[in-house]
Order: structure tokens, then C-alpha cells, then sequence
């Protein structure tokens, strides 16, 4: 496969919200009178690739709210100095946004975990085996695979907005429907369109964070992120452990079509517009098609997608499996396990945010990519150990302790795959962003039933497909990104 152009010379090092506010008078940049304002304005030193291969610099696009003046706004505004002024008000529209993509990014999280709890309960409402009730997961996620694929170019084509309402607008109407299905078929059926229409929120949310931000900065947002949309598998399980005391698994599903409501009214409230009318691909789908086609070519995209697809594949074998690992095989309470998978959440946010805060422009993002990938590997052969007998039989900890090291390690696996794709495709961020998107869920949704293979009373195919997807995402990192290479420029 060939390489395409120079890469960009620079990256940007500004600190995560580090955009600049501009005076609004009169209209806004979204055409709303009276400077109600959300506007788009220049923060310099964002390097872009210019035609014919050159990197040179252009202003970036970086959203801010200005909030119209009143006689009392502009007289208080005189006794504060101006630098005060535009750094609260960059706060301010940097922790707003960031709220609104970290709650579209946990959407998918709390479709699946908040659900977890409930799987096997699902199965015994139902009268299907788990192999079955597993389904309804692979449904969501293949939902969520082919929906990012539709929805990315849609959004490099029309903007990120309109899309995004739509589909969360669907989202909300499937959980109800949900809730209500008759029989497993049904609800996988409705778990599919879930999926579909929930995959705005998560494929918009990363080309959003590709409009405003650029190398490292884009690297410390994705790291921010996984901080907030971490609250939702920490959260979730033990959220859906307690609904399940005072309902039963559709009452889940009511409280998840809640959500959905009240992130459609914030983001129709609150978020406007981030690519431009000029910036947007007007060719339909045969130019979406030809731009995914484009970026498969590049040898080091398909490598940092193949690679954070395979190790989200680990992760989602450990999503799937351990309900009934935990619960079916140690005995443990749907309390219980909520516990455990809310203490290795807390390690995945942890090792982000050391990735985000303390790495990210010290360390290079292929070493710390190389890391994580070590750290679950190792994970998942002392797991394969474990549950295959080569130590007798082990309790409930040991297992638990692997499981935690795991999901640590994706950590410092994820963010830096997304944020190195992403890097790649800045004519395209939609359409790389779905491609990431939709191969990881895709890849995922194969992993889901293979760790049911061999019925619930054992680990060991949890443990093989968790160790198989980290070997194939390892060599596609090796093999195809070369990063002793971008280590020696």
C-alpha cells in the first residue's frame, strides 16, 4: 500500500481548552441576532497540509461562546481586566464542550453496561440460553458499527449537527422499544436499531474534537475524554445492579431512553455548528467512498485502525464475558460484579489520564501505544493460565486482579491509536472517525459470541479470544505503522 503525502511537520502543544475568544458584535457566526453568540474563532499555530504536499499554517477553528452585553455586563466588564475576562470565558466554552462530547462519547458505554447486570436475567425473562441473550449485545454493537460508518460522512457532508440530532433522536425511540419487546428476537432486532442511531453521538463527538484541536492537544482531549465518558462503565453496571433491586431489565432500558433525552436537548441547546459550510465534502456518497478508499491505502491509518480495533475486541470479549464469568462461574452478585467492573473502569480512567496529564508530549504516543499494548497482552496470558487449570483452580481475586490490569492497559492503548488515525485524515475527520468507529465495533461484535463458544461454566474462551485479538492488534502495529521508524525522524 502506498503512503500518502508528507505527514505534518508540527503539532500543536496547546494545553486541552486552549482556544482563544473573540468579540461578537451584531449576528453571530451561526446567524443568531443580537451576538447571542457561538462563534468560530482563530487560534493560530494549527499546522494543516496545503496542496501539493507542503505544511504551513493557518488559523484553526476553535469553538467559544461570546454572550451578548447588557449596560450591566459592560459595566461590570469595566472593572475587570481584560485578560480575566477572555480566560474565564475560554474556560468556560472549553468545560461546556468538553461535557457535551464526554456524555455523546459514554452513550455507547452506558447502552451496554448499564445492560450488563441484567444479562442473565434477560435470558431467563426470554427463555433463550446466554449464548442468545449475548446477541442482544452483538446487536447493539453491529448497530453501532454500521450506524458510524453512515452517519461519518454524512456529517463531513452536511455538518455535525444535523446528523447528530436525528440519530439521537432515533436512539431515544429505540430504547423505548426496547423495553417493550416481546421476545429475544424483538429485542435484538430493537438493540440493532439502537445501535444505528447511537452511533452519531460517539463517530460526531471525535470528528468534533478533530475540527478544534491538532496533534498533542488532540491526543490530551481524547485523554479528557476517556476521564468523563470513563464515568459511565464505572458508573453504569453499579447504576443498573440498583435499578434492578425496584424494576427488572425493561425498566433499564426506560432510564437509557431518559438519557438520550436530556443529551438531544443539550446538544440542541448547546452545541453549534464546528465544520464550515466551505470545509464540508458535497460529492455524495461515491466521494465518501472514495475517500475511505483513500485512507485504507494509507499503510499507517489501516495499521493504527486494525490496532485499536483488535484491542477494543479484548476489551468488549471482557465486556461480554463477564457477567457470567463473575457471576455464573465465582457465584458472585449482580452487587458484586457491578463492584469489581466499576474497580477496573477506575484503572482504565486512571491510566488515561496519566497517559493525557503526565505522558502526552514527553513521551512518544507510539511508545506509549507499544506499552499499553504489552501491558494487556501480559494480562491476557496470565488470564489463559489461570482459567485453563495451569494453577489449579483460582478464586474469584486472582481473576478479578488480571481483569484490572487489563483494562488498565487499554488506557494507554486506545486514546493514542484514535488520536495517531485521526492525525492521518485531516481532510476527512468524519469519515476517519467513522472507519476507527466502525471497525472497532464491528471487530467487537465478532469477539462477542466467541466467548460464549463453550457454554458458561468456563473462562478459557473469554481468556484465548482476549489473547488472539492483542497478538493480531500487536503485529498490525508492527508490521504496519513501523514506529521505530517515526521514532528515528
Amino acid at each position: 500500500m502506498s503512503e500518502p503525502g508528507p505527514a505534518r511537520t508540527a503539532a500543536s502543544t496547546a494545553p486541552v481548552g486552549d482556544d482563544t475568544v473573540a468579540p461578537a458584535p451584531g449576528p453571530d457566526a451561526l446567524g443568531v441576532p443580537g451576538g447571542t453568540g457561538r462563534t468560530l474563532a482563530p487560534a493560530a499555530g494549527r499546522p494543516v497540509d496545503e496542496p501539493g504536499g507542503r505544511s504551513g499554517e493557518q488559523p484553526e477553528e476553535v469553538l467559544v461562546r461570546t454572550p451578548a452585553e447588557t449596560p450591566a455586563d459592560k459595566s461590570r466588564a469595566a472593572s475587570v481586566p481584560a485578560p480575566a475576562v477572555r480566560l474565564g470565558a475560554r474556560r468556560r466554552a472549553g468545560l461546556l464542550v468538553t461535557f457535551i462530547l464526554g456524555g455523546l462519547t459514554a452513550l455507547p458505554a452506558l447502552s451496554m453496561d448499564m445492560y450488563l447486570p441484567a444479562l442473565p436475567a434477560v435470558g431467563g425473562t426470554l427463555h433463550t440460553p446466554a449464548a442468545t441473550a449475548q446477541l442482544t449485545l452483538t446487536g447493539c454493537l453491529l448497530g453501532l458499527a454500521v450506524g458510524q460508518l453512515v452517519v461519518g460522512p454524512m456529517s463531513d457532508q452536511f455538518g455535525r449537527r444535523r446528523p447528530l440530532l436525528i440519530g439521537m433522536s432515533g436512539y431515544v425511540v429505540a430504547g423505548v422499544a426496547c423495553a417493550f419487546a416481546p421476545t429475544v428476537e424483538t429485542l435484538i432486532v430493537c438493540r440493532l436499531v439502537q445501535g444505528l442511531t447511537g452511533a452519531a453521538g460517539i463517530v460526531i463527538a471525535r470528528a468534533v474534537v478533530r475540527d478544534l484541536y491538532d496533534g498533542l492537544a488532540m491526543a490530551r482531549f481524547f485523554s479528557t475524554l476517556m476521564l468523563i465518558s470513563g464515568l459511565a462503565p464505572i458508573l453504569a453496571p453499579v447504576l443498573g445492579g440498583q435499578i434492578l433491586r425496584f424494576t427488572d431489565w425493561r425498566g433499564v432500558f426506560l432510564i437509557l431512553a431518559g438519557i438520550g433525552v436530556v443529551l438531544t436537548t443539550v446538544v440542541a441547546r448547546c452545541l453549534p455548528e464546528t465544520l464550515e459550510p466551505h470545509r464540508r465534502h458535497s460529492g455524495g456518497v461515491p466521494d465518501a467512498l472514495r475517500t475511505m478508499r483513500g485512507l485504507f491505502a494509507d499503510r499507517v491509518f489501516t495499521g493504527y485502525l486494525l490496532a485499536g480495533s483488535f484491542g477494543f475486541a479484548a476489551l468488549f470479549a471482557y465486556v461480554s464475558a463477564s457477567p457470567f464469568v463473575i457471576q455464573e462461574i465465582y457465584g458472585a452478585s449482580p452487587q458484586t460484579f457491578s463492584l469489581l467492573f466499576m474497580v477496573n473502569s477506575v484503572g482504565l480512567v486512571a491510566a488515561g489520564q496519566i497517559n493525557g496529564k503526565l505522558l502526552v508530549g514527553r513521551v512518544p504516543l507510539d511508545r506509549v501505544l507499544g506499552f499499553g499494548l504489552c501491558v494487556t497482552g501480559a494480562a491476557a496470558v496470565a488470564l489463559l493460565l489461570m482459567t485453563s487449570g495451569v494453577f489449579g483452580r483460582p478464586g474469584l481475586l486472582p481473576v478479578a486482579a488480571a481483569l484490572c490490569v487489563l483494562m488498565t492497559g487499554m488506557g494507554f492503548l486506545m486514546p493514542n491509536a484514535n488520536s495517531q488515525g485521526l492525525m492521518r485524515a485531516s481532510h476527512a475527520a468524519g469519515s476517519a472517525s467513522a472507519l476507527l468507529g466502525t471497525s472497532q465495533f464491528l471487530i467487537g461484535a465478532i469477539a462477542s459470541p466467541l466467548v460464549g463458544i463453550a457454554g458458561e461454566r468456563t473462562a478459557v474462551p473469554m481468556a484465548l479470544t482476549q489473547l488472539a485479538a492483542l497478538c493480531v492488534a500487536a503485529l498490525a502495529f508492527l508490521g504496519l505503522c513501523r514506529p521505530w521508524r517515526s521514532a528515528r525522524n
